[in-house]
């Protein structure tokens, strides 16, 4: 298939909410995505200390904090599914279908974005499956992988959102949502995506901190500038809708090459070392923490972002007025 009618089933794809989300405008609360959490072992709401204002929920709570999101200008969400129990055999589909299916059939005019990878799932908490020797195997990985984003599909995705990192995965994910009559489902991907110090509260939140090792074999090294673009280009050709840089601040020098040389919308991910470094200052007086938020979001405007992902969307109608 040419690359122009690759662009016309990416713009197929492109309903209001999307249009709202990767238009040409400034940053504003329509091109924010508010993380959210459900975790399966929880009962209520449950606090993290190391990001205000955010939380992990149960798979009741989280429809309470979708409502209030939506109230205050949320349209697009991503979430995040924490198993209780880990595997690395199987999928535990009931606990993602019944979470997603119960968003959606309660909150339709939500976008819901779902993370597609196995680093909460897995016992060891790589983004992949593991070969004998404890090394990622990648054609295991990008077919449990698929078989994952199709289980989010199945149960009201609005669009998946690979984050692991494999190589193939994006080509997988299509060819696999496209046979099963997923054609309109958009594709998301953390396409440059690189190992980094910045992730840790989220670690926390999503319960996926690697048992052994670190994910330098598969998540890009941050001095390498070439192949950052080069896998936002790959993701590009093998069917990805919108790419994204993530750390937000560490990648914002290449959030414009990578959209001019693919023509796909690029946004950032505030990661949450980028959101809890911010509340720390604040908490400690040394900046008023709405102001240096709104800061960072119109450097990242400045730069070129189509979108931004953010633990402060659900306060984007209040910060940018």
């Amino acid at each position: 298939m040419s690359f122009e009618s690759l662009l016309g089933l990416r713009r197929n794809r492109l309903n209001a909410p999307l249009r709202n989300l990767v238009s040409s405008e400034s940053l504003n609360p329509k091109k924010l995505v508010q993380p959210i959490f459900a975790a399966e072992s929880l009962k209520s709401p449950e606090k993290m200390s190391s990001l205000p204002g955010v939380f992990r929920d149960s798979q009741d709570s989280i429809l309470s904090q979708v409502e209030s999101d939506l109230k205050n200008g949320v349209e697009h969400f991503l979430l995040f599914l924490v198993p209780e129990k880990k595997s690395d055999d199987s999928i535990p589909k009931s606990f993602y279908k019944n979470v997603i299916g119960n968003i959606k059939s309660k909150f339709p005019e939500a976008f819901l974005w779902v993370d597609t990878c196995l680093c909460s799932l897995t016992t060891h908490g790589h983004c992949g499956l593991l070969d004998p020797k404890g090394r990622i195997d990648n054609v295991s990985s990008v077919k449990r992988l698929s078989e994952l984003a199709l289980c989010y599909a199945e149960s009201g995705a609005d669009g998946i959102s690979p984050s692991d990192m494999m190589d193939g995965r994006i080509r997988s994910h299509r060819n696999i949502l496209d046979s099963n009559g997923f054609q309109h489902v958009p594709i998301m991907s953390y396409s440059t995506k690189f190992k980094s110090h910045f992730y840790g509260p989220f670690r926390e939140a999503a319960e996926s901190a690697p048992g052994h090792g670190d994910r330098s074999s598969y998540q890009i090294d941050v001095r390498n500038r070439e192949d950052s673009i080069l896998s936002s280009i790959r993701d590009t050709e093998e069917g990805a809708d919108l790419l994204m840089v993530k750390p937000g601040i560490t990648s914002i020098d290449l959030i414009l090459p990578i959209k001019e040389q693919t023509g796909l919308p690029v946004g950032a991910y505030q990661v949450s070392g980028e959101y809890a470094s911010i509340a720390l200052l604040a908490e400690n007086g040394f900046c008023k923490f709405e102001d240096a938020l709104k800061e960072t979001w119109q450097v990242f405007s400045r730069a070129g972002a189509s979108y931004l992902i953010t633990y402060a969307a659900r306060r984007g109608k209040e910060i940018l007025g």
